[in-house]
């Protein structure tokens, strides 16, 4: 995928793209490794609504591995 940076150094990251990796607004930490740049959302993308941690909503679907291991990391 092809993107373009503007004369003040943004990229647009596409709807596509932020959905299936779970972006949400917010603070996003930028490392660089070697040659590339490494874009990851700071902190945990979780809430807490009455007990329960819940996923934001548009973000990447989950297997039922993936649901019983944050249910295991939450009882520890």
């Amino acid at each position: 995928m092809i993107a373009t940076i503007d004369k003040a150094g943004r990229v647009v990251v596409p709807q596509s793209v932020r959905s299936e990796v779970g972006f949400v607004p917010g603070e996003v930490e930028i490392t660089v490794v070697g040659t590339r740049v490494q874009i990851e959302q700071t902190g945990s993308t979780l809430r807490e609504v009455d007990g329960h941690l819940l996923l934001p909503q548009g973000g990447p679907s989950l297997n039922p591995d993936e649901v019983r291991e944050l249910r295991l990391a939450d009882q520890r």
